[in-house]
Formats: C-alpha cells, structure tokens, sequence
C-alpha cells in the first residue's frame, strides 16, 4: 500500500448508532457491511466473553469477503442477574427488560474488534457500569410507544428518551450509545489505521 494511500476502513455493523459515533469522530468508512452470525450464547457463557467473540466472529466474517481493508467489527450486550441481555425481538420482551434494570445496576459490555488488511487481528470488550432510575409502568409503556428500544441492547439507550432513565454510568458514555470511541480509535491506531486528515490520530 503506498503510505500515501488513505487506508480502506469497512464497519462490519448495520447499527447507525455506531456510524454516527465514528463520524462524530471525523471517521467515515469507507463500506459498511454488516456481518450475518448466529448471536446465540454459548452454555454458561458470560457476557464479556460473548461480546469478544461476536466481535471477533464478525470481523471475521466480512474479512473472508474484503482483504483488502481495515475491518471493524462490534457487539453490545447487558449483564444483570447473571443474564445476557441483547436487543429485544418484539414490545413485550422490551417491556420485560425494562422491568428487569429498572432501578437496578447493571454492566454493558461491548467487544470491538479489528484486522488489518494483513489479516491480524485485535479484539477487546469495554464494560460500563450503568444505573437505572426506578421505572414507572407508565413511563415504560410511553418509551415504548414512541419505539427507540428497538435494536438498542438492554431496550435503551442515551440517546433521546432512554436518557431520562439514567441515574449514574461509570465508565464511557459512547460505550451507551453502541461504541467506545476513544477505545475503538486506540485499537484502529495500535493496528496503524489512521484518518485521512489525521484529525483522529492518537
């Protein structure tokens, strides 16, 4: 590759939450390919391996297409109670999540994951800690009818309504929305990814 080319960056990810956020960050990819996986949990499974592995699985996945580029590659979930908790199928399984963090805390794991036109590969999970105020069954049925649990993990996010909700994070705020960026940056840096205009350099 001449190292005047700007390198190729391909989101392996149909969420736009995660392209805002790159582009909030000066980043464009350049394709965005979502990676098609079985998400099933693995028995006994904990969260913050989960997450890895999707990560990893996906990247993997839209590598065997492109080799070509910069693959990045991510997966969210909520851990309560000792559960995984993805994003919901229909209104009822939202509603039952809700009900679940409301008022208590739980962890969101996100596992971001890279490989590089050379095909090596790096991947990481990133944990927030998350606070829920206490939920009324109104406010529940409100969010709920205005539709932004949907295709978020854990039935909310920061962005819009579901920010009311939140009483305290510990950890990155981005992580909420669908991607840690200043830990995703870092993994595309230590892997020689850079921006065109080098505004995003580490």
């Amino acid at each position: 590759m001449s190292p005047h080319k700007h390198p190729l960056l391909i989101l392996a990810s149909a969420s736009p939450a995660r392209a805002a956020l790159l582009e909030q960050a000066g980043i464009t990819p350049d394709a965005i390919l979502p990676a098609d996986i079985d998400e099933t949990p693995q028995k006994g499974e904990h969260a913050q391996d989960y997450v890895k592995r999707l990560a990893a699985e996906k990247a993997q996945t839209i590598r065997q297409q492109r080799t070509d580029a910069y693959i990045l590659a991510a997966d969210t979930c909520c851990w309560v109670r000792h559960r995984i908790i993805g994003k919901a199928d229909d209104h009822a399984e939202a509603e039952a999540i809700l009900e679940l963090l409301s008022g208590r805390r739980h962890r969101l794991y996100t596992g971001i994951s890279v490989i590089t036109p050379a095909g090596q590969q790096r991947t990481k999970r990133v944990e927030t800690i998350i606070q829920l105020k206490r939920l009324s069954k109104q406010e529940i049925q409100n969010y709920l009818d205005h539709g932004e649990w949907q295709g978020k993990a854990g039935a909310f996010s920061l962005q819009g309504r579901g920010a009311a909700f939140i009483k305290a994070i510990h950890g990155s705020p981005s992580n909420v929305v669908g991607l840690p960026l200043m830990e995703t940056l870092n993994l595309l840096h230590g892997l020689g990814w850079h921006a065109k205009d080098g505004l995003t350099h580490a």
